[in-house]
């Protein structure tokens, strides 16, 4: 490919993968599905990668997706919640194993294996063990304070069992999908427009400015990670998840 292709495409992806982030983070209105997203975004990246020229700030390889609501307060996280990183085949599988034993400078490595849960990443943060607040992720450094939305959530406890001074948890609110079902049932039958799935249910019925319209959408949440801990230490991360 020659330079002036490679510009024309890069700025073609950069478009099409930009708006693609608009409707599925900020409209909850996917028109993409996330396999394609997922090869555009790879192609974008290797293009890149082949021409570092023209590599800008603005980028969709650039940032973690998301953005602000105006009607929310907004949260700084201390900790930055990143996205994950996909792979295709088992050769990248092989090279990623091998990258980390190479940082770590260990022959071998243990790895924790989980389930992704398709909703919406939220920070949820416990001081002497009272929950004071959960925020989205945002661009994943900066998210929205929906600590009231948050609370409507039966499954997230707003008072551990412990007083630990300080705790950060990251997880995914989601939507169950008979809980699902039967909101696009209501919203046929009101002639509401309804959702593509449960991750766009979910993260629509999160980001409402009316709390009260959250508790009625029955979400719930899968904690997978401590992004920042007081009084406690954790060696592995299956350790952190016990």
């Amino acid at each position: 490919m020659e330079k002036t292709e490679a510009k024309q495409r890069i700025d073609e992806l950069k478009e099409i993968l930009n708006e693609a982030n608009r409707s599925y983070y900020i409209l909850d209105a996917p028109e993409i599905s996330d396999f394609e997203y997922d090869k555009l975004i790879r192609e974008l990246i290797v293009l890149e990668e082949e021409y570092p020229e023209y590599k800008t700030q603005d980028s969709p390889s650039q940032r973690v997706g998301g953005g602000v609501l105006e009607g929310f307060e907004q949260v700084t996280h201390a900790i930055q919640m990143q996205s994950l990183t996909d792979v295709f085949d088992k050769e990248e599988l092989f090279d990623f194993d091998n990258r980390t034993k190479l940082s770590l400078g260990l022959d071998t490595v243990e790895y924790v294996t989980e389930l992704k849960i398709d909703g919406l990443s939220v920070s949820l943060e416990y001081r002497d063990g009272m929950f004071f607040r959960g925020s989205t992720r945002g661009d994943g450094n900066i998210g929205e304070d929906i600590t009231n939305n948050l609370r409507t959530i039966k499954s997230i406890p707003l008072k551990l069992t412990e007083q630990i001074p300080y705790l950060e948890v990251r997880g995914e609110v989601f939507m169950p999908k008979p809980a699902f079902l039967r909101l696009n049932e209501l919203r046929e039958v009101a002639e509401e427009p309804l959702f593509a799935n449960p991750r766009n249910a979910a993260a629509g019925s999160l980001r409402q400015l009316d709390s009260s319209v959250t508790a009625q959408r029955s979400l719930d949440i899968f904690i997978f990670n401590v992004q920042a801990v007081e009084g406690m230490e954790f060696v592995t991360h299956s350790e952190s998840l016990d």
